[in-house]
């Protein structure tokens, strides 16, 4: 997750254990559509990039229960140690399924540059984190990160002041058409889905995409 030290991550996670709580609320709306979208592959191999991915469960929970699960590759990067080894824990027991969990920073570009163009992008629990230039700047290098009619979901919190309008907005003017936005009326998360239209670029490394602020 982030480098702030400050933060007990673990602890951060402790809300999935209620399954009416926002945090898991939130998961089931990114697994519907994460399994929406591999429903609409129809077993098409495909490569999935899942940055600050914390324990992996959103897409290995998807993927735990489809025989299609074969079919994705899937690189997760994490920087919580104790995150790590419950994310690879969990992918072990997907037995032939290709799953890598990086440690480290996923801020740092040449960590995984290796996985990309990738045609799902996770950024889960990345977007509230971070300064609003960085969240400009991040979106900004999403065709890097993108295949051919890539698919990217993304969480953000809709606490004033609400960054999701203009997240939308930078999504839309870095190509990418917009396929759901759900925002509940009763919490403030959100969850998007943003389908890449552009054409991909070759990613840059050397980079820092963003910084952890919380």
């Amino acid at each position: 997750m982030s480098t702030d030290a400050s933060t007990d991550w673990q602890a951060w996670h402790e809300p999935y254990t209620d399954p009416t709580s926002p945090l898991s609320r939130r998961l089931a709306i990114v697994q519907r559509h994460i399994g929406a979208w591999l429903e609409g592959r129809g077993g098409v191999p495909a490569r999935v990039l899942s940055l600050c991915a914390g324990d992996g469960r959103d897409l290995l929970g998807v993927l735990r229960d489809r025989g299609d699960r074969d079919d994705v590759e899937a690189t997760l990067v994490e920087l919580d140690a104790g995150l790590v080894a419950t994310a690879r824990a969990s992918a072990a027991t997907l037995a032939t399924a290709r799953v890598r969990v990086l440690e480290g920073d996923a801020a740092l570009v040449d960590l995984w540059a290796d996985a990309v163009p990738a045609d799902l992008v996770l950024l889960c629990g990345v977007l509230g984190n971070i300064s609003d230039a960085d969240v400009e700047r991040t979106l900004a290098t999403l065709p890097e990160l993108c295949a051919d009619d890539a698919t990217v979901v993304w969480t953000r919190s809709r606490r004033d002041p609400d960054l999701t309008p203009a997240i939308r907005n930078w999504l839309s003017g870095n190509g990418f058409a917009e396929v759901a936005f759900e925002a509940p009326d009763d919490v403030l998360f959100s969850v998007g889905v943003h389908r890449y239209a552009g054409t991909p670029r070759p990613v840059r490394q050397g980079r820092r995409l963003f910084t952890f602020t919380t």
